[in-house]
């Protein structure tokens, strides 16, 4: 095959795919701005009035909000636990290191319904009520391996000449966290938490087990299937990319920033 027929097949495949990926979000989209009447859009008479109504369920932005809190909360907890587990283990090596990098894989590559229901157990063994704080929990120990792995890999990198100057230069331990190793470690922190919130975000059988009377939106998702989607929550879905979009090119920014040559 020559070179123009690879060229004219990989943008073929790459258009498919981002039509399959992107297509379906731009149909949302219209939906949420534009009437449908038996089946079909109804392009001449645009409308915000289902944003208006989603403003108005009450049970549907609460169920975002509690979503929003335990990824924000899940997502800290993670980045806290992982970078104390990345500095301890980074002198480490042996049976130990291995045995202890198991424990923090374990809940993220077991099955969600086995650590669901372990710490629906352990919830109730201990008395501790189901709610916003088991719902963090359960999503930081999902998320924890994928922030652990991203944070240790780049503390790895840290050249350990950086640290000896800083100790040659008078610095304390915590000075030479503060200006050595966590800004080395800045981009880990943006890429780690901002995948770890969206994780949690997602998350559904996990928090179906550990919620209680707790409702995550894709909970409340999950529930509304059986009698049907309203209009309005094609907006919902239009509020939902739009966040993801602005945390993403703030990530961006970020990481842009850090990057940039002085």
């Amino acid at each position: 095959m020559s070179a123009s027929r690879m060229n004219v097949a990989f943008g073929a495949v790459f258009t498919g795919a981002v039509m399959l990926l992107y297509l379906p979000i731009l149909t949302v989209a219209l939906y949420a701005f534009f009437p449908v009447e038996r089946g079909s859009i109804d392009l001449s008479a645009p409308t915000l009035g289902y944003f208006a109504d989603l403003a108005g369920n009450v049970s549907v932005l609460e169920a975002l909000a509690n979503s929003g809190l335990a990824a924000l909360l899940s997502s800290l907890l993670s980045l806290v636990v992982a970078t104390l587990y990345a500095a301890y283990l980074r002198e480490k090596s042996g049976p130990f290191k291995v045995a202890f990098e198991a424990l923090i894989y374990a809940p993220f590559f077991l099955p969600p319904i086995v650590v669901g229901l372990s710490l629906l157990l352990a919830s109730a063994s201990s008395g501790i009520p189901r709610g916003v704080a088991t719902i963090v929990l359960g999503h930081s120990l999902f998320t924890l391996a994928v922030v652990y792995r991203i944070i240790s890999v780049r503390l790895a990198n840290l050249p350990p000449s950086l640290v000896q100057a800083s100790a040659d230069l008078g610095a304390s331990r915590l000075q030479t966290i503060r200006f050595v190793t966590i800004p080395h470690l800045m981009s880990a922190y943006v890429a780690a938490g901002l995948l770890a919130a969206l994780l949690s975000f997602d998350e559904t059988l996990i928090t179906a087990l550990v919620a209680g009377d707790t409702t995550t939106l894709p909970l409340r998702l999950w529930a509304m299937m059986r009698v049907g989607f309203s209009p309005s929550i094609n907006a919902l879905v239009v509020v939902v990319v739009g966040i993801c979009l602005v945390l993403s090119l703030a990530a961006f920014a970020t990481l842009s920033r850090e990057t940039r040559p002085a």
